[in-house]
């Protein structure tokens, strides 16, 4: 067949082939994505019963793992994770969005396939080449040879791909863009700015900068990156400067890239509202655009998930400050609520006494439990807090189907983390003992007193987890009008956290007030139930997404000025600035090329600095 055409007649061309899969390649920044997007918007155009055509839907295949996940199963999780209403189970106990699937209402837009890890891609294509279903696939063709030489498979596919820009078509989008007009014969004066580049330009240039120029702006993303650098009072004309930027091709490019980042931190955004301004140092903001850069080359992805930030610093690290982090805040907590109390009873000796002592004992044996207990259940996933944001926000109605398929995995996890809080608090009333120099028997008296009480608290914890089951449900209809956006699953997930940590505390609080009452009294029982309380709720909150994001994202990177303080504002921002793009509920850099150098720059960086 001839596949020749341009990018409006895409559409019309998929029909043709009814292939089971349409592949469309292309160079960096030749405009592949932006083609899915038109191709999807052509679909939708359809009448609702055209052949009962099914819904385009796209997907960025970078976040694709096949050797862990099917391509079926990884487009549902997607579809739940940024619709959650599709996450809600039908009358047969599947989701919608397997139901969906399953039945062909879903056409996969798949972009990216050469962001995909490249010790993956080799399985990837085989399960492309094997699905049954329609596909529309885009990759760079290095992409895909690889993968083709690697697994000596031909995928079984049409396949286009997009030419670079015509000269005369970039010159023509260049003019109107920038409001350029024609040089004029007649006026003598020597043309400058964009006039000068495009008539230069226009005369196909033979010096070496011309040259250069002409190619880069060949590609799509070059053309978009010139306009916005040079969009204020900038100068386009050193362009074609041959000492300064006309070396190479490659030096033409680096500077593009180096330079929008600042322009885009220097435009004011007047679509937004006067209160929502913020003036954020263009330096600054690419120093923290390169850590968010160098994240996912680090984890090997295009998404920035919220949920995830921080996470490629090694475990222990992750550990280490979160431990320091429950410590420090139950410290807090337990002055606040058990000092107060016992204070009260007992007169201000009690405080520079024994006072002191339980209060700093119950810091350091809850800040190191919570720490460890974060690694345990990142590692081992037994039963353990799920650190993806969930889906799901608490009614007060639910049912018991959810609390027996959940009851068990939860338990464990709560009795597991109990385990591990158990030991470590009644060491530290053991190593106390020991250096008060009490006797053996004593000694284990105390490690045995913490180490049931750590059971105790998980036991309860994880039964409290497990009967909130019932309280749980997606979205109602009346907002399935919307999509979980970054800030929409953030808010969310928070709600439901908060409320789990309100629960969780006051079960905890409660009984454990309740034991201590029986044998200390009623102030003593107060003190101890309300510092159980703030303590057990805080350190689960950290075991969660929301929390995990507060300590890492909101505390952590920031005072080691990694991030701003305001982490999901300034993502925002830079999604209107056109630096990210927002795919569902997370947000990309608007190209792999402006990801990768921003990366790559960060880390030479961070080089010198070490």
């Amino acid at each position: 067949m001839d596949l020749a055409g341009q990018l409006d007649e895409l559409a019309a061309l998929y029909e043709r082939t009814r292939s089971g899969w349409f592949m469309v390649l292309g160079g960096p920044g030749s405009g592949k994505t932006v083609l899915a997007l038109r191709f999807a918007r052509t679909r939708l155009k359809l009448p609702p019963d055209a052949d009962k055509a099914p819904i385009p839907v796209i997907f960025s295949l970078g976040s694709w793992d096949p050797d862990n996940t099917s391509l079926r199963d990884w487009m549902i999780g997607q579809l739940e994770r940024d619709h959650p209403f599709l996450a809600g189970v039908d009358s047969r106990g599947s989701t919608w969005a397997r139901a969906l699937v399953e039945a062909g209402y879903v056409l996969p837009i798949l972009d990216g396939f050469d962001e995909i890890a490249r010790g993956l891609r080799a399985h990837a294509l085989r399960e492309l080449n094997g699905s049954t279903r329609p596909l529309l696939v885009t990759s760079r063709r290095d992409g895909l040879e690889d993968a083709v030489q690697a697994t000596k498979v031909v995928p079984a596919a049409v396949g286009i791909e997009l030419t670079a820009l015509p000269l005369d078509d970039t010159l023509a989008y260049l003019r109107r863009a920038t409001r350029t007009p024609l040089p004029d014969t007649a006026d003598t004066t020597a043309p400058t700015r964009w006039t000068y580049v495009l008539g230069e330009l226009a005369r196909r240039p033979r010096t070496r900068a011309g040259t250069h120029l002409t190619a880069v702006l060949t590609s799509p993303l070059m053309v978009t990156l010139a306009r916005a650098v040079y969009e204020s009072d900038r100068d386009p004309s050193e362009l074609l400067d041959d000492e300064e930027l006309g070396s190479t091709q490659g030096a033409l490019e680096t500077h593009l890239l180096d330079n929008f980042v600042p322009a885009a931190y220097a435009r004011f955004l007047s679509n937004r509202p006067a209160a929502d301004h913020r003036r954020w140092d263009p330096e600054r903001a690419r120093h923290w655009l390169g850590y968010l850069a160098a994240h996912l080359r680090e984890l090997r992805t295009q998404d920035i998930e919220w949920w995830r930030l921080g996470t490629s610093m090694t475990l222990s690290a992750r550990m280490l400050v979160v431990g320091v982090t429950v410590g420090l805040l139950s410290w807090l907590a337990v002055g606040i609520a058990f000092g107060s109390t016992l204070g009260i009873v007992y007169g201000r000796a009690w405080w520079f006494g024994e006072g002191v002592v339980d209060i700093v004992l119950n810091g350091l044996g809850i800040g190191p439990a919570f720490g460890l207990i974060h690694g345990f259940a990142t590692k081992l996933e037994v039963g353990g807090p799920a650190f993806e944001p969930s889906r799901m926000r608490i009614q007060l109605r639910g049912g018991t189907k959810k609390v027996r398929e959940s009851f068990l995995p939860r338990v464990r996890g709560g009795l597991a983390a109990g385990l591990v809080f158990g030991v470590v608090f009644g060491l530290g009333g053991a190593a106390y003992c020991v250096f008060l120099g009490c006797p053996w028997l004593v000694i284990a008296l105390v490690f045995g007193n913490g180490f049931l009480l750590g059971i105790g608290l998980g036991l309860a914890v994880g039964l409290t987890v497990a009967l909130m089951a019932g309280f749980e449900a997606v979205y109602e209809s009346a907002e399935r009008e919307t999509f979980a956006g970054p800030s929409a699953l953030l808010d969310t997930n928070r709600r439901t956290v908060l409320t789990q940590m309100l629960a969780v505390g006051l079960v905890t609080g409660l009984g454990y007030g309740i034991v201590v009452g029986l044998v200390n009294g009623f102030w003593p029982a107060l003190g101890s139930g309300l510092a159980a309380a703030l303590a057990v709720g805080l350190g689960l909150g950290t075991l969660t997404a929301w929390g995990r994001w507060v300590v890492l994202a909101r505390v952590w990177l920031p005072l080691t000025g990694r991030l701003p303080r305001t982490v999901d504002a300034f993502l925002d921002d830079a999604y209107q600035r056109g630096v990210l793009r927002r795919s569902g509920a997370v947000y990309q850099f608007r190209h792999a090329r402006l990801r990768d150098h921003l990366g790559e720059a960060y880390e030479k960086r961070a080089e010198k600095v070490f």
